[in-house]
């Protein structure tokens, strides 16, 4: 018996001895590490275990998250599920780790960790939250942790009605801002493939008005949408703050890859000719598809991503065997189509098994349909070049056949092509001169549109929208930006003795010697009646600003011609480093333009507030 007690004592022992060396060990020189051999898992089904309810982990509760094909995917599932990752930090300072888990359309994830004090922190994230309320801005769930020197667990629940899949790493910050370089800038490449090939197509579509391009086209597009939903960019970028479109655009953007598919797929290849029965499954597909795209108002997501995944792979299996018997019927592009189709279905196929836990999770089987669309792409484009090429040559034999047939009717043919060149060519030149014509009258409107017709100075408009821009240099390059806004001093009163045509003059004379005076890369603006406005940027201080306006001042007060007298109120506000937005500065100058009126006109005056500022 007391043998017994003694080799039950050492097998705990050993066990124990097992679960402590079974933690992730986190140092220094590891920059990422995968938490998949570590990560144990309990299922709650009813949603009713909170964190302090949670068992130990030596309690035989727990199963080891890794299924046999080496990866964390649970399929599609109701329940909860958490998650417990043993790590050790061997470091004498504070960790600094991020936890990403790399699979963007889960709906819901919360991230317990300790703290230096060893009280949990929760972290939420998923698509069904807005993307401003991450705790990290990534397109992965991604969460940052401080995990102090020692041994600790962190705890992880997930609820998604979409497929579970979980592939958890644990980052030192600085080699995923390296990883997350490539990673985006790949992605970067593949989107902008399909966003060129979308509109290539489009653009030959409007050429052509043939529809198997519309459909390619929005083929494409739906693509993309599914797509950004995937990698999580979609609820980065494209609808960040649009949480209920974001948990479905998956399943959806899917449909419509398969809803569009089928439309293309028809008319390349004439199904309905060449096939009619498999047209009439063909058009079954289209309408299942389309009801997926619409269910999401009547079923619950998992139902109808279960649908997408399996119409998905079937689909890809039925219009594969529809290529082979269309390539072996020698129908033209079918070769390609056959080789296009089959790769970015393949992928379909790939990642609707992934979703259903029948593969394993990693790279490939992850990004399949990427990979897939861009072999897609290159394919398809040799399936249409190889289609044109084969109707062209129909074409140049209907051509020959008539030519032998009807030599007569080809020469009165030939005759009238050239005289409809001679009308087209003829046609063009007028075209080209009415083109000309409307590119001189809109460049005349633009130049009427921000510009003053009395003064040719730049009016309101131009001058609101240089001075934003100026700010914004100022802002970027911490330069200054300085205001001086200018008021004619007895300008009613010429008005009222000469009439409108000497003040008109006077104008025209004021506007001429704010140019003599400003720079060419200054803004000289009338905004309205007798006030006009200065833009100076690239100065050092307010001294340069009351430079240019004393100069202004002495030019202004010169004798106009026919013995007028004028003279000028300046107000200056300045700018630094683009603090100030346009209105403010305005506001600024013209309360400064007053205070020089108010101190007895011809002279400038100095907003208050750039001291106060300063």
């Amino acid at each position: 018996m007391r043998r017994l007690v003694i080799l039950i004592l050492l097998l705990v022992c050993h066990a124990s001895a097992w679960v402590q060396t079974a933690a992730l060990r986190l140092d220094d020189s590891l920059d990422v590490a995968s938490a998949g051999p570590f990560l144990q898992y309990l299922e709650d089904p009813g949603h009713q275990l909170r964190l302090q309810d949670l068992p130990a982990l030596q309690s035989g509760a727990w199963q080891p998250a890794l299924n046999e094909r080496g990866n964390v995917n649970l399929g599609y599932s109701r329940s909860a599920y958490w998650f417990a990752l043993p790590v050790s930090v061997v470091s004498n300072d504070v960790e600094d780790r991020l936890l990403e888990i790399a699979f963007a359309s889960l709906d819901h994830v919360e991230v317990y960790s300790p703290d230096s004090r060893g009280v949990y922190q929760q972290q939420v994230a998923g698509d069904i939250y807005a993307f401003d309320q991450r705790p990290y801005p990534h397109r992965n769930l991604v969460f940052p942790l401080q995990l102090p020197p020692g041994e600790h667990v962190l705890y992880i629940k997930v609820v998604s009605q979409g497929t579970l899949t979980v592939p958890v790493n644990l980052w030192q910050v600085e080699a995923m801002h390296i990883h997350d370089q490539s990673a985006y800038s790949l992605l970067s490449l593949y989107y902008g493939a399909l966003l060129a090939l979308f509109f290539y197509n489009f653009l030959i579509y409007l050429s052509t008005r043939e529809t198997v391009f519309l459909f390619y086209v929005a083929f494409v597009g739906s693509m993309v949408v599914a797509q950004a939903s995937l990698n999580g960019l979609g609820n980065q970028f494209l609808w960040p703050s649009w949480p209920e479109w974001g948990n479905v655009a998956l399943p959806c953007g899917m449909a419509a890859t398969g809803f569009f598919g089928v439309l293309f797929s028809r008319i390349f290849l004439n199904t309905r000719g060449n096939f009619p029965r498999l047209d009439r499954v063909m058009l079954a597909f289209a309408v299942l598809f389309a009801l997926i795209m619409l269910s999401p108002l009547a079923l619950a997501y998992q139902h109808y991503a279960l649908l997408v995944s399996l119409s998905g792979i079937s689909f890809s299996l039925f219009v594969t065997w529809v290529a082979v018997v269309s390539y072996m019927r020698r129908n033209p592009g079918a070769f390609y189509f056959l080789l296009a189709w089959g790769a970015v279905l393949a992928g379909v196929v790939i990642l609707g098994l992934r979703n259903l836990g029948w593969v394993p999770t990693n790279v490939f089987t992850i990004y399949s349909m990427q990979i897939g669309s861009a072999i897609e792409m290159l394919m398809l484009s040799f399936a249409l070049a190889d289609r044109i090429t084969v109707m062209r040559k129909e074409k140049e034999q209907a051509q020959r056949d008539t030519l032998n047939a009807k030599q007569a009717l080809v020469d009165a043919l030939i005759k009238t092509e050239q005289e409809l060149e001679e009308r087209v060519a003829l046609r063009t030149k007028e075209i080209e001169a009415v083109n000309t014509q409307l590119r001189h009258k809109e460049r005349e409107l633009r130049y009427m549109a921000l510009h003053d017709a009395l003064t040719g100075l730049a009016n309101r408009t131009l001058m609101n929208d240089s001075l934003k821009r100026a700010l914004a240099r100022a802002a970027r390059d911490k330069g200054i930006v300085a205001v001086l806004l200018i008021d004619l001093d007895g300008f009613k009163g010429i008005n009222d003795t000469y009439g409108h045509a000497a003040g008109d003059l006077v104008l025209q004379v004021v506007a001429a010697r704010l140019r003599k005076v400003t720079r060419v890369s200054d803004v000289t603006a009338r905004l309205g009646g007798d006030e006009f406005v200065v833009v100076l940027e690239d100065i050092h201080g307010v001294d340069d600003a009351v430079r240019i306006a004393e100069k202004l001042i002495r030019e202004l007060e010169r004798p106009v011609e026919g013995g007028l007298q004028i003279s000028a109120s300046i107000g200056i506000a300045l700018s630094v480093e683009g603090q100030l937005a346009e209105d403010a500065l305005l506001r600024q100058a013209d309360k400064a333009m007053y205070e020089a009126k108010l101190a007895g006109r011809n002279r400038w005056h100095v907003s208050a507030e750039i001291f106060m500022t300063a």
